[in-house]
């Protein structure tokens, strides 16, 4: 082999190896986007169960009970890294008609992806200002 082809040949396995990465990388990424889709259905259909009659669920309802904020809002309120302790002990809120809720990690789990799926996007960042000469 001439110096030339194995410079080719090494090359060539070096875009193969990086292209087997991509594809594995893509297929992933596309399986945890799927896991994270199941996640945050099954805490829609837990919140539909439990939390309807009063929570707004959308993205754009309006809640039922005066006292119980939109879910979204929660969402925006509350990091939901910080939920998580809260939703294993047991939520009590401010007001009488609030039941508590003691949710067993795999519930938090799904809770906290289907909150969290209700945040906002983190907005753009603003262009910066253009030089002044």
């Amino acid at each position: 082999m001439t110096d030339g082809s194995a410079k080719r040949a090494a090359t060539g396995g070096i875009r193969l190896a990086l292209a087997g990465f991509a594809v594995a990388t893509l297929a992933a990424s596309a399986q945890a986007a799927d896991e994270q889709a199941e996640l945050v259905a099954k805490g829609r259909e837990m919140v539909e169960a439990n939390c309807k009659r009063c929570h707004a669920l959308g993205l754009d309802d309006k809640s039922p009970h005066a006292n119980a904020p939109p879910f979204r809002l929660v969402a925006e309120r509350y990091p939901s890294e910080n939920l998580a302790e809260a939703l294993a002990e047991g939520i009590v809120a401010g007001h009488p008609d609030m039941p508590v809720f003691v949710m067993k990690p795999e519930q938090i789990e799904a809770f906290l992806a289907y909150l969290n799926s209700l945040a906002p996007a983190a907005a753009p960042s603003p262009d910066p200002a253009p030089d002044k000469k």
